[in-house]
Parts: C-alpha cells; structure tokens; sequence
C-alpha cells in the first residue's frame, strides 16, 4: 500500500506541470492528457525501481521520448463526423497564446523539445543534452535557433528582445 499511497501523492503534486509541458511540446490538450496518461503508466510500472532523487528526471525522460516516439507515427490522419470541440482557457490572452503555438508548431520536434525544455521547465543545458542523448553544444545551437525562429514570427509586444 505505501507504493500506491506514495505515487498518488507524487500524481497529484506533478500532473498539472506535466500537462503544462507536454502541451508545450505537441500543442494539443487532448494529445497532451494522452502523452501525459501514458506517462503515468510506464512511471507506475517502474514505481518501486526508481530512486526518489531522480523522478522527476526519470518522469520527464519518458514524457520526451513518448513524444518524440508518437511524431514518428504523427502522419496518421483519422477521420470523424465532427470537429472535436477544444476551449480556451479563460483569462488569457488568446491570440498570443494562438501566435506563441503556430511559432512552436514550426519548430522541429527535437527544437521544441529543447526550446520547453530549457525555457518552459527551465532546465540547465547538460541536463537537456543528457535527456536527449546529444552534446550540449548541439543543445545550445540548436536552443538558439529556435528562439532565432520564434523571434522571427511572434510579434514584438514591448519593442524590445526577449
């Protein structure tokens, strides 16, 4: 019972920033629950073997290679009588958030990977290299030219550069 008690407290204390990233990274709130659901599930079944310093690590690990995996089989289209509803969420400023998504949605999936990742869950360049297998310089000039891109679409709300 301690297993199921202890990872029912660390859902309930991580899923909302969970969501919050994998929505960052596929831009969808549906694909986001179900990247975030699976999360959860290949989390659970590792419970007992992981150790309690890195879940957070080992959480956010399977979340990107979930994501990066499900890109790979993206080019499935399924049809549907209708068109799936999909609310904004209130008290926020919707046409930025519609422009800072279409910017993203440009992004390889490795550049948004590493632009949520160093910018969003503000993570230090070794730890995002690590979760990507890569060296921190591909990371950093990879970085770079994602914000170079997102710079180049979103407009300028102050004048000044971000």
């Amino acid at each position: 019972m301690p297993r199921d008690l202890d990872f029912s407290e660390y859902f309930a204390a991580r899923v909302q920033r969970f969501r919050r990233v994998a929505f960052a990274l596929c831009g969808d709130w549906h694909a986001a629950e179900d990247l975030v659901q699976a999360m959860f599930v290949q989390l659970y079944r590792r419970w007992r073997r992981i150790r309690p310093g890195t879940v957070d690590a080992y959480a956010r690990r399977v979340l990107l290679n979930l994501f990066l995996a499900g890109r790979r089989d993206s080019g499935r289209e399924y049809v549907t009588s209708s068109v799936p509803e999909r609310e904004s969420p209130s008290g926020r400023d919707t046409s930025l958030r519609l422009d800072v998504e279409r910017a993203l949605a440009g992004l390889t999936p490795r550049q948004r990977a590493m632009v949520v990742l160093r910018f969003l869950e503000d993570l230090p360049v070794s730890e995002v290299a690590t979760l990507l297998g890569i060296a921190d310089g591909t990371v950093k000039s990879q970085t770079a030219r994602g914000v170079e891109a997102l710079r180049a679409v979103l407009p300028s709300q102050t004048g000044e550069e971000w």
